[in-house]
């Protein structure tokens, strides 16, 4: 056979995309039309999205790959090298050779989740997210409210997604004491309202300080448990326009003066990058978290809106996110920050000036 050069063997490697995510990146899966791990090198996870359609080269090609927590970025090349550990380019291209002359595998069925459980509600589970969320309650006047509120957030309408819990078990790891703390309850739900994970915010039951803005004294105040990967906390229901950023608090205070537009809060910047689009979506909004993994989940965001023709529109904060613009800068500032960043027929159907329910 005549000596490939590297655009070539790249280009033949992503007619097979999959084939190749199968061999080299067996620990992870396919999601649509990407297939998700945890980094290039082979690690379990999901924040590394491989196209396994498109165009041969230019944007949105075939092979090409980014990874939301490390930005890293490259084609099925770089999966051979890195995932195989090769330093010298000869031994990249002898084995893309050796690999293209395989037959190619079938396409795996997805496996069959529930055939995976070892007991009726494994931990973790989102049935187990789907119990703690109903043994929850509605957040008005308990202290979910009030932490919300210290942290400048007042629109509290459409917050059915969000209860509070009084004694909600927190474990700082497996050698650890079970301890319990109050604690804000979030529902993560797919496209269809279903509830798939919750996301739990331990809160300091004395109260607000500038130090933890509410939350407990312990390592970790934030975890989240079920089935997450595309899935977020919803605020209104999509339409035609949405808006979706990471945190909680960070799409609450965008609300404060965006109060009529839907919104989804991803809960982190990996699954910020996966997050599913509904079908009737045609412009989303992406609230960036000025931070180098915030850039990155915002950068996959864009391509993968853009590939199903959805317009994707940037809008940034002044300070790290939009909770620090509202607590510091005020809700008039952030009100005026954003108004220029949003389509001109979007200020007049969603930045309602007027003073908006707390709760509806």
């Amino acid at each position: 056979m005549a000596r490939d050069n590297a655009s070539e063997l790249a280009r033949r490697l992503a007619r097979d995309a999959e084939a190749v995510c199968r061999h080299y990146l067996s620990n992870g899966r396919r999601q649509g039309r990407y297939w998700m791990v945890g980094d290039v090198r082979n690690t379990p996870g999901r924040s590394m999205f491989v196209r396994l359609s498109g165009p041969e080269s230019g944007p949105g090609a075939a092979g090409h790959w980014r990874d939301a927590a490390s930005a890293e970025h490259g084609d099925l090349l770089d999966v051979i090298r890195e995932s195989c550990s090769f330093t010298n380019f000869r031994d990249v291209a002898n084995e893309a050779r050796r690999f293209l002359s395989l037959p190619r595998p079938e396409p795996e069925r997805e496996p069959n989740r529930l055939r995976s459980r070892t007991s009726l509600v494994p931990l973790g589970s989102p049935e187990a997210a789907r119990r703690l969320f109903g043994m929850s309650r509605a957040i008005v006047g308990t202290l979910v409210e009030a932490y919300l509120r210290n942290r400048g957030i007042t629109a509290l309408h459409e917050t059915g997604s969000l209860r509070f819990h009084p004694r909600c078990y927190y474990r700082p790891d497996d050698h650890s004491a079970t301890e319990t703390w109050p604690a804000m309850i979030a529902a993560v739900t797919d496209l269809r309202g279903h509830l798939t994970g919750a996301h739990r915010t331990w809160l300091d039951p004395g109260g607000f300080s500038e130090t933890t803005l509410g939350k407990a004294l312990i390592d970790t105040p934030k975890r989240a448990m079920g089935d997450l990967l595309g899935h977020a906390v919803r605020f209104g229901v999509a339409g035609e326009v949405m808006a979706a950023g990471e945190g909680i608090e960070t799409m609450l205070s965008l609300r404060c003066v965006l109060p009529t537009m839907p919104m989804v809060a991803a809960l982190s910047a990996a699954h910020l990058s996966a997050v599913l689009l509904p079908d009737t979506l045609r412009r989303l909004y992406i609230a960036r978290d000025d931070d180098p993994a915030g850039d990155s989940a915002v950068t996959t965001l864009i391509d993968r809106a853009q590939e199903a023709g959805i317009e994707a529109i940037v809008i940034s904060p002044r300070l790290g996110d939009f909770n620090e613009d509202l607590r510091l800068l005020g809700i008039d500032a952030l009100r005026a920050g954003s108004r220029v960043q949003i389509a001109a027929q979007d200020v007049a159907r969603f930045m309602e000036l007027a003073a908006w329910p707390e709760r509806g």
